[in-house]
C-alpha cells in the first residue's frame, strides 16, 4: 500500500552521482499500524485508517481507547484516513504494519500538511498585491485599495482578498521524487519542500497524477 504517515524533521541536501545538489525534506515516515479498513458496503466509501507515533495509554480518551481496542492494536498518537483508495482497502488488514520499504527511489509521490501560521498579515503579503506611491501626499501606501465606494453595488463582494489570518492551511504538493529510502531510521528523502513547520504531521501516498 503506497500510503504513509511521516513527521518532518527539516531540510538538507545530498548529491546525486553527477555532483548536483539536491535540495530535499527529510521525514520520519511510519511505521504506521492499520487501525481501520472502511468500504463502500460498511462506511458508504473506501479508506483506510492509519496510525503513527506512540503514546501513553494514560492520553488517550475512552472513545479512542475503545476505538484501538476493538481493533486490537496499540494505541497510536496520531490517526489519519486516507480515501479514495480502492486497491489500499483489499490489499490490507487491521493490524498489519506500512513502513518506509513500502516506496522506492524515484517514486513520485504527493505530501498533504499544515502550513505555517503567519498570524495577521496584510495584502502585499498575504495576496502578493502591489503598494502604492510612497511620496509624503500618497494617501495609499500598502493598504488594500478602494472598496467600491459608488451606489452600486453598495457593498464588498464576498471573496475580496483582503487583510487577515494568514496560513494554517491544508496543503498538498503534488508530484515530489522520492530521493532516499532508509528503512533502518524509517527516513525518506523527498526532493523540494513541503509544507508545515518542523515536527509536523504529513500524509504522504503515491501521486494521483502523473506529470507529464
Amino acid at each position: 500500500m503506497k500510503t504513509i504517515i511521516g513527521r518532518k524533521v527539516g531540510m538538507t541536501q545530498v548529491f546525486n552521482e553527477k555532483g548536483a545538489v539536491i535540495p530535499v525534506t527529510v521525514i520520519e515516515a511510519g511505521p504506521c499500524t492499520v487501525v481501520q479498513v472502511k468500504t463502500v458496503e460498511t462506511d458508504g466509501y473506501n479508506a483506510v485508517q492509519l496510525g503513527f507515533g506512540e503514546v501513553k495509554d494514560s492520553k488517550v480518551n475512552k472513545p479512542e481507547a475503545g476505538h484501538f481496542k476493538k481493533a486490537g492494536v496499540t494505541a497510536a498518537k496520531h490517526l489519519r484516513e486516507f480515501r479514495g483508495c480502492e486497491e489500499c482497502v483489499s490489499e490490507v488488514k487491521v493490524g498489519d504494519v506500512i513502513k518506509v520499504d513500502t516506496f522506492e527511489v524515484g517514486e513520485k509521490v504527493d505530501v498533504q500538511g499544515t502550513t505555517k501560521g503567519k498570524g495577521f498579515q496584510g495584502v502585499i503579503k498575504r495576496h502578493g498585491q502591489h503598494r502604492g506611491p510612497m511620496g509624503h501626499g500618497s494617501m495609499y501606501h500598502r493598504r488594500p485599495g478602494s472598496m467600491g465606494p459608488t451606489s452600486t453595488p453598495g457593498r464588498v463582494f464576498k471573496g475580496k482578498k483582503l487583510p487577515g489570518h494568514m496560513g494554517v492551511d491544508t496543503v498538498t504538493v503534488q508530484n515530489l521524487e522520492i530521493v532516499k529510502v532508509d528503512l533502518d531510521k524509517n527516513a525518506i528523502l523527498i526532493k523540494g519542500s513541503v509544507p508545515g513547520n518542523k515536527g509536523s504531521i504529513l500524509k504522504i501516498r503515491r501521486t494521483v497524477k502523473s506529470s507529464k
